[in-house]
């Protein structure tokens, strides 16, 4: 690291303009090759994707999506001559766009179930010839577009379906503006000078623009989600300005402390370089456990998101020394530089605010450790009432056309209308039709369906299909009970004694059956993350009981994150404030806001704990260890962790449901990881253990490699801070090994 750190340094020109060159190497690159994002849903072995099979093999021509036309007079009917005229045109313009197949007019020869009991409401099918995500966003938008066309005096037209979602989606926002603001506000009130303020945005920004632009060019080769781009966003901002915070904290120390800017990038770089580095790993390290998942959904986004951070930390050891060597002095304010040329450099004491508190928690840490569990534990309390599911075009806003066309389905035909079942049927022999007759007069008197189509047979007659529409909406939790009661109950009893094999897809139950298989596969999940970042914090502390407390602390934290988002999300709390509407959780997003959170919280870890390692290897004394560890990182935590949860809590701020999820989600969690965990809990347990918090067997010892956080260059000159007599820790120089630090210094 002190090799890099000083080339960096040396050859400043060169790594900037390295770094500028990729910017727009990529960048051009990524923009004449375009994109390639799709939403791509693929569950062996379940009931959903087997149905989805079946449809693909024996009815091809009905392989892709489908979207609703919705009609609906504003006054009359939708039979007056002249808005039936104007409906119809419409409808023929539409049927010559590209990637139609067929429309299906409530004005042909069959109008059974396409209008409402009053005449007032009716849908058109819109049969396309690909998925929703294999066709071109433009030529969705053209549909849209045209149908609304017809929008004006008695005629409203709307439009549904997962096609119109996927046009809707924003590709782009205006929030991520607003939390780099919001950084730039806290930068600047914890360094005090303009220039050392944009060093942090300046290296996460070159980060996220080459990350963003690979992440385009990965899309050809791998499924990458369309909301990929907006996460590793969300994430890339939030570590890349807290990693090059840690840094350029720890170099205007040294600073301070009267080194020259080449001597203070090398100790920045050595020692909060360093734990910048371990902590980027276990982020990538989580993000990436997701592959274990074996979920196509979430390997392109996983890998998206750890590139976007393997990218931070690359600016951070790299580009920020480079940048120290352009600002010189400057990263300090006017009156820091004047004091320091008046009196000379002097070593930082841990007083103030974050050492009163330090020495607060260790007076009465069995009360600290109390107060701060309950508050946690209180706030979790909701995670035990979470339900997965996915929530359907009724939580969009209303400024969408697939809400208001999703309300007028469900108020002329029912909830149910928007989400019906597909049962699609292998037919076997003549028999077979006979049992789906028999399942199909079953299902009409079944709890929970409102209506069933007849059924209608493949062209070679080996298949049949049959939609149901259940009773209540989608995402209600009354229809993921029918779809299972339909696969356990009714069609095995309907069937028995018949070879006809029946499979219920369509998008709802593609969704519940999502949600089944993540919740299956998250125990392991779990376990995979939480086995490697203990193992790692085995190596570098050697210690058993911190891996182990890092490991409860971080569940915990996600367990409170999840807890507020059942009650804003799911029970509707605070939902018009939110401009929210209630409904499940969605099924990746434990999987993924526990990744991002583990990873983030070991973030927090690292940098306490290691300051606090570095005083326990010079001094063997547990209390003055925990206590200046944490007075000496106290306000750049905070300051971090306010910083990256303004940038999470921007997201809020788009129209986004599953975006807003994540962003409140994320920026709830590190608040409470940044303001409870690690500056009451985790110290008020380290001294509730003593000793014990650096425990080791010395079998494993000598198995395990020697990893260090902490800088190993012996030669270089490292001194203790001196802590003001009386305050407890006695003023002594230290030894080689350890860093200095200052309030707000940290490893």
């Amino acid at each position: 690291m002190p090799t890099l750190a000083r080339w960096s340094f040396q050859h400043r020109r060169l790594v900037l303009l390295l770094w500028l060159a990729a910017v727009l190497g990529v960048g051009v690159t990524g923009a004449a090759a375009g994109t390639d994002y799709k939403n791509v849903f693929s569950l062996p072995g379940t009931g959903s994707q087997e149905a989805m099979d079946l449809l693909a093999r024996e009815f091809p021509a009905a392989s892709g999506d489908s979207a609703s036309i919705v009609l609906h007079a504003r006054s009359g009917t939708l039979r007056d001559p002249q808005v039936q005229a104007t409906a119809s045109r419409m409808l023929d313009s539409v049927a010559r766009l590209s990637h139609v197949v067929e429309i299906t007019s409530p004005y042909g020869p069959d109008t059974v179930g396409r209008f409402s009991t009053d005449g007032r409401t009716a849908f058109a099918t819109v049969a396309l010839d690909r998925l929703a995500n294999e066709i071109p966003r433009d030529d969705i938008v053209a549909i849209v577009d045209t149908a609304r066309a017809a929008d004006s005096g008695a005629l409203q037209v709307e439009l549904s379906g997962n096609p119109i979602s996927v046009a809707e989606q924003n590709l782009g926002s205006t929030s991520e503006l607003v939390g780099i603001a919001a950084a730039a506000v806290i930068l600047f009130i914890a360094f005090g000078t303009l220039l050392a303020m944009t060093l942090p945005l300046i290296t996460a920004i070159i980060a996220l623009g080459v990350g963003l632009s690979l992440i385009g060019l990965l899309s050809h080769a791998m499924n990458i989600a369309e909301f990929g781009p907006t996460l590793a966003t969300l994430i890339g901002l939030g570590v890349g300005i807290d990693y090059a915070l840690f840094i350029v904290n720890r170099h205007r120390t040294a600073l301070r402390a009267g080194r020259s800017p080449q001597d203070a990038v090398v100790t920045a770089i050595n020692t909060s370089g360093r734990a910048v580095m371990f902590a980027g790993v276990t982020v990538c390290i989580a993000l990436l456990g997701m592959l274990a998942l074996r979920v196509d959904f979430l390997v392109g986004v996983a890998v998206g998101a750890a590139l976007v951070v393997a990218l931070t930390m690359a600016t951070a050891v790299t580009l920020l020394p480079a940048l120290f060597g352009f600002f010189g002095m400057k990263v300090l304010s006017r009156k820091e530089r004047a004091r320091l040329a008046a009196a000379g450099g002097e070593p930082e004491v841990a007083t103030g605010f974050w050492w009163n508190w330090a020495r607060r928690i260790e007076r009465r840490p069995a009360l600290s450790a109390v107060i701060a569990a309950g508050l946690i534990v209180v706030v979790a309390v909701p995670f035990f009432s979470l339900r997965l599911g996915s929530s359907d075009q009724g939580n969009g806003p209303e400024s969408k056309t697939s809400r208001r066309g999703y309300d007028l389905l469900a108020e002329g035909f029912g909830a149910g209308f928007n989400g019906p079942f597909v049962l699609a049927a292998e037919i076997g022999s003549p028999a077979d039709r006979g049992a789906l007759s028999r399942l199909v007069a079953t299902l009409h008197d079944t709890p929970g369906v409102a209506s069933v189509s007849a059924p209608r047979e493949s062209p070679n007659g080996r298949a049949a299909t049959v939609t149901l529409y259940p009773t209540t909406s989608p995402q209600d939790a009354e229809t993921s009970k029918l779809l299972d009661r339909l696969r356990d109950e009714v069609i095995p009893a309907s069937t028995r004694g018949s070879s006809l094999v029946v499979h219920v897809g369509g998008v709802t139950a593609i969704f519940d059956d999502f949600a089944h298989v993540l919740a299956d596969k998250l125990p392991l999940f779990v376990a995979v993350v939480i086995g490697l970042a203990c193992l790692l914090l085995v190596v570098v502390f050697r210690s058993v009981v911190i891996p182990l407390m890092a490991s409860v602390m971080n569940l915990l934290a996600v367990a409170a994150s999840f807890g507020v988002l059942v009650a804003i999300f799911q029970w509707g709390w605070l939902s018009d404030l939110f401009d929210i509407q209630p409904g499940p959780i969605e099924p990746f997003l434990p999987v993924m806001i526990f990744a991002i959170l583990f990873g983030l919280s070991m973030d927090y870890e690292v940098f306490l704990v290691s300051r606090m390692h570095e005083e326990w290897l010079a001094r063997r004394d547990n209390r003055i260890a925990v206590s200046l560890g944490q007075a000496e990182t106290g306000r750049v935590i905070s300051a971090a962790g306010a910083i990256m949860a303004l940038v999470f809590g921007s997201f809020m701020l788009g129209d986004d449901r599953v975006i807003k999820m994540f962003g409140l989600g994320l920026a709830l969690a590190v608040v409470i990881d940044a303001f409870v965990i690690r500056t009451v809990l985790v110290p008020a347990l380290m001294h509730l253990c003593g000793r014990a918090n650096w425990w080791l067997p010395a079998r494993l010892d000598r198995v395990l490699p020697t990893v260090s956080v902490e800088p190993t260059d012996q030669g270089e000159e490292i001194r203790y801070t001196p802590v003001p007599p009386g305050a407890g820790v006695p003023a002594q120089a230290g030894t080689a090994g350890s860093a200095q630090p200052g309030p707000g210094g940290h490893s």
